[in-house]
């Protein structure tokens, strides 16, 4: 069976401590509940969770959807936003797991990127060196999410061109947000097979694209 790889990267700095991490374990759960009643997501797509702080750290291997137990991502008190390591993390994972069609087999289909941040990154180098390599690791979509007034575009802008901003950090923001996701990876796991780029759905009222 061809898989569908769906990473998340998440920003756990201690900005995100109280409200903002609770709304995105919160939403986090309600995507997975969302995927599972999908027929084709349920049968593809393989969900990975990567959180950074003060350092990075796969919090969910790839795992497949009907196997996900996601545990409370905890946000230390302090931290900084080591979004470089996380991205070194994501490059060194897709490049040992995923499946690359060969003669002999259909590799898995390209893999979907979603990250979230409230800031930007703190080791600014090492994001700006990791990048090229993300850009040729062939994700079928890369969409970058600016959370909260503090968080910054620029940085985000250098990595994808879908680029969304939440203007507030509440529950409901958040929601929407992982609502969406999980929308564009139904769309993405249901068109899998018939294009390489996948069409996002539009993004709710909370969700603005920068542009």
């Amino acid at each position: 069976m061809r898989r569908l790889p769906v990473y998340i990267l998440l920003d756990t700095s201690g900005s995100m401590r109280g409200e903002p991490i609770h709304s995105v374990n919160v939403g986090l759960q309600s995507m997975l509940s969302a995927l599972r009643q999908d027929p084709y997501a349920l049968e593809s797509v393989h969900l990975s969770v990567i959180t950074f702080d003060i350092q990075a750290k796969i919090y969910l291997p790839l795992t497949p959807l009907d196997q996900v137990q996601l545990p409370e991502i905890e946000v230390p008190s302090v931290g900084a936003t080591f979004m470089g390591a996380a991205l070194e993390l994501l490059a060194e994972d897709v490049q040992k797991n995923i499946k690359k069609t060969t003669e002999e087999q259909k590799g898995d289909w390209r893999p979907l990127l979603f990250l979230m941040t409230d800031g930007s990154p703190s080791d600014v180098y090492a994001y700006q060196q990791i990048i090229p390599t993300i850009q040729q690791l062939n994700f079928a979509t890369i969409v970058a999410c600016a959370a909260g007034p503090k968080a910054k575009t620029e940085a985000l802008q250098q990595l994808t061109n879908q680029v969304v901003v939440l203007d507030s950090m509440d529950s409901s923001s958040f929601a929407s947000f992982f609502k969406w996701v999980s929308a564009s990876v139904v769309a993405g796991s249901s068109s899998a097979g018939v294009v390489d780029a996948i069409e996002l759905p539009p993004p709710p009222s909370e969700i603005q694209l920068v542009l």
